[in-house]
């Protein structure tokens, strides 16, 4: 705290040091001059050819008169920039007395600023005519005066000065008087009556003359008063006072009723010829501040008085004896200045509001002023230090206020400075003037989004025009800075068509989807949006946005396995020795949905025989639910429901034709510990088996296939190939006449009903056995049964 107030008062004395030098140094001005009650739109002068300046550039710079207490007596021609008269000017009422009547004013220029230094006087016009205090005056002179007595008369008032002013007096032709006219020591112009020939109370008592007082006018004008004489008896000896000169000095906050100073007058005469009265003579003035006690001298104030509208007072005293005689003192009082005026602000030029981001801008200009006079006239400026402004001061008495560097609107968009004019008289006499400066915004802030990274989710199928979410970006900055423009920026994917997919509400951004939107085509894709500001230039800012697709359940259980062409369904061989448990085939599916909306399961929803064969849930896999019997019928037909786990759930159905058949040799039938092999083998697609089958029985094929084509061109008229009714002997078949034949070379049989084709499937090879030694008739029938089951 003591801190800030030395720092406060050394940046205090600094400015006061700065104005003084400035004070000392000025500038010579430019003098201007202009009769009194000259017209209103008076040309004054041609401001462009005194300063050697342009009019355009007197107008960029807002050229501008200043006069002291803000009146302007001339005004700028907005078009010529000519200086013109304001209005009528008093010179009586501007200057009073003084004279020459000069008022000093400046021509302010801004961008950059800079001071001009002028003075228009104002000469004096013969409009005021001389006027004495009374229109008559009376004198009392004893008939024994000697010729050559001078008598003081009152003065006359001209309110005009130079030779406009009261220049002399006249009386009328008498033979008794004449009048001369003596210059007094403050410069005013005093008439003195003369006797030229001794007065006679019994040949004539009384006298009247006429004093005419004359200007220097042309033509003169005059004021007249009546002078009345009374002749009195004799009295020897006229009041005489202690000093001819009496000097005083009195403060001018005395207050009213106090003693200025005490005159004194004796008269050597006694009884009533010595008692002495006291009048203030020259009262001249309705104003005059002074009043004497008529009986003891003292001269007091009846009121106040000021320092600066008058510095000093000359006045006259009479005293008058019981005869009627007369004398003259006169008192020189000067006023003493005390410091009664508090300092003066004007603010000649005020800049609000003031943009942000520019250094030392120029706020406001003023000028101080103290109507007191010496120490007590001398002001310092200061403003409150926690400001980002300084005061700097110009030519005379003037001041800027100016930016101490860059503002920042989106800190502090308002200040108050309070500007404090303080004079150096005793006590201190303060002004404080308060002015707001706003600071206009500047584009300086780009906008920011609330995040950086915007996830929206967005369920497929939906409705175009979708309302999928909202981006939203804010602007540190003021009105149009402030305002927000959002857009898609180009995508960094040039495969992606964002502009068909997406879009956005360049005012509030809302972000919407143009067009349905399917999971299976595009789980997720990230666009980029953009937020750019109204301002000049255009700042702008990016997010990511990564829009994730979820799935919905619009896709219903593909079935690969088995193929459903829309012919007769695939019929399985099942052999009638098969123990509960037994693996005829396996439903593959697959679901193009996510998540639980791809979970199949599966279950059997139709059986020509219930309880015969069952479906596992979870893999599809299709086996025996008992040991099977004679008594089972041989054709049975299933139909499999696959169903998923998304709500609602979709499903697909799938119809197997198994075949219960007889013969088939018991030692190879599938295994209970070959099955988890077998399920495995079971989950090859179609296109894995007819690989496999192709590479391991391309020879076998080849062969076969001859022969089924030479059988069935025998067969045509039959229509059709059909299973024969064959008996499968439970012994292997050795067909190469050596052995029998593995059973890694055992076949499935799978027979499309119907569709006058079949299939060679090799997922389960069994083959039935042959007797090594057949007929012909076997022969036949074998090859009737080969031609039952072409290749394809």
């Amino acid at each position: 705290m003591v801190q800030t107030k030395v720092q406060r008062k050394k940046r205090q004395v600094a400015i006061f040091i700065l104005l003084m030098l400035l004070r000392e140094v000025g500038s010579e001005s430019i003098q201007y001059s202009v009769l009194e009650e000259t017209e209103s739109g008076t040309f004054v002068a041609n401001l462009t050819k005194d300063l050697g300046l342009g009019v355009e550039e007197l107008a960029a710079r807002g050229a501008r008169v200043v006069f002291k207490g803000n009146r302007q007596h001339l005004q700028l021609d907005p078009q010529t920039h000519d200086l013109l008269l304001n209005a009528k000017l008093d010179r009586e009422e501007l200057c009073g007395s003084t004279e020459p009547c000069v008022l000093p004013f400046q021509v302010l220029l801004e961008n950059p600023l800079q001071f001009f230094q002028a003075a228009l006087q104002v000469r004096d016009i013969n409009d005021h005519a001389p006027e004495f205090p009374s229109r008559e005056m009376i004198l009392k002179i004893s008939e024994i005066t000697t010729p050559g007595k001078i008598f003081p008369l009152r003065m006359a008032n001209d309110l005009d000065v130079g030779s406009n002013s009261l220049q002399s007096y006249t009386i009328n032709s008498n033979p008794h008087f004449h009048v001369l006219t003596r210059n007094r020591s403050d410069g005013r112009k005093l008439p003195e009556l003369v006797l030229d020939k001794a007065l006679d109370r019994e040949e004539q008592p009384q006298l009247r003359l006429t004093l005419t007082a004359l200007d220097g006018g042309s033509p003169p004008r005059s004021g007249t008063s009546e002078i009345q004489i009374q002749v009195l008896d004799i009295n020897d000896n006229a009041p005489e006072f202690a000093q001819e000169l009496y000097e005083a000095q009195v403060p001018e906050n005395n207050p009213l009723g106090s003693l200025v100073i005490t005159v004194s007058a004796r008269d050597l005469d006694a009884g009533s010829f010595g008692e002495v009265s006291y009048a203030l003579f020259q009262v001249d003035d309705v104003n005059q501040p002074f009043e004497i006690n008529t009986i003891t001298g003292e001269i007091r104030l009846r009121k106040a008085l000021d320092f600066e509208e008058f510095q000093s007072y000359h006045v006259d005293i009479e005293a008058t004896d019981g005869g009627g005689l007369t004398g003259k003192c006169s008192l020189v009082l000067k006023v003493l200045d005390v410091n009664d005026n508090a300092p003066e602000l004007t603010m000649s030029s005020l800049t609000s509001p003031i943009p942000e981001n520019l250094p030392e801008i120029i706020v406001a200009v003023f000028s101080v002023s103290d109507a007191d006079s010496g120490h007590n006239q001398q002001v310092i400026c200061s403003i409150d230090n926690n400001l980002p402004f300084i005061l700097r001061p110009s030519v005379e008495n003037f001041y800027t206020l100016v930016a101490e560097g860059p503002l920042d609107r989106e800190t502090r968009a308002e200040y108050n400075i309070t500007i404090t004019v303080t004079d150096l008289g005793t006590p201190r006499l303060k002004t404080q003037h308060s002015i707001t400066v706003l600071v206009s915004d500047v584009n300086d802030n780009a906008p920011a989004f609330t995040q950086t990274s915007y996830t929206l989710f967005v369920r497929e199928n939906n409705s175009p025009a979708l309302h999928i979410g909202s981006v939203s970006a804010t602007d540190r900055d003021a009105g149009t800075n402030a305002q927000v423009t959002y857009s898609l920026l180009p995508p960094q994917d040039p495969h992606l068509p964002l502009a068909s997919l997406v879009s956005i509400n360049a005012d509030n951004g809302h972000l919407f989807a143009l067009r349905s939107l399917d999971y299976e085509a595009l789980q997720a894709f990230e666009f980029r949006v953009g937020a750019t500001d109204r301002g000049s230039p255009a700042l702008s800012s990016e997010a990511l946005v990564r829009l994730v697709v979820v799935d919905d359940n619009d896709n219903s259980p593909f079935v690969l396995y088995p193929l459903q062409n829309g012919s007769a369904p695939c019929t399985e061989l099942v052999p009638r020795a098969a123990e509960a448990g037994y693996l005829v085939t396996k439903v593959v599916a697959v679901d193009g949905d996510s998540g639980q909306n791809a979970w199949l399961s599966y279950q059997l929803l139709k059986a020509t025989e219930p309880g015969l064969f069952g479906v596992w849930a979870h893999n599809g896999e299709v086996r025996t639910a008992r040991l099977l019997s004679e008594r089972d019928a041989a054709k049975h037909r299933l139909v499999v429901l696959v169903k998923d786990n998304g709500e609602p759930p979709l499903s697909a159905t799938v119809t197997l034709h198994v075949l219960l058949v007889d013969g088939f040799s018991q030692p190879y039938l599938p295994l209970p510990e070959a099955a988890p092999a077998q399920a495995q083998a079971d989950s090859l697609t179609v296109y894995l088996v007819i690989a496999l089958a192709s590479v391991s029985s391309l020879f076998l094929l080849s062969v076969l296939l001859f022969v089924a084509v030479r059988l069935c061109r025998r067969n045509r008229a039959g229509g059709r190939c059909s299973v024969p009714e064959a008996h499968f002997p439970g012994h292997p078949v050795d067909v190469s006449g050596t052995g029998t034949l593995s059973q890694s070379y055992q076949y499935e049989v799978c027979l499309m009903g119907g569709s006058g084709t079949s299939e060679f499937k090799f997922l389960k090879p069994i083959i039935p056995n042959f007797a090594p030694q057949a007929t012909g008739r076997e022969m036949e029938e074998s090859s009737t049964f080969r031609n039952s089951f072409p290749f394809s």
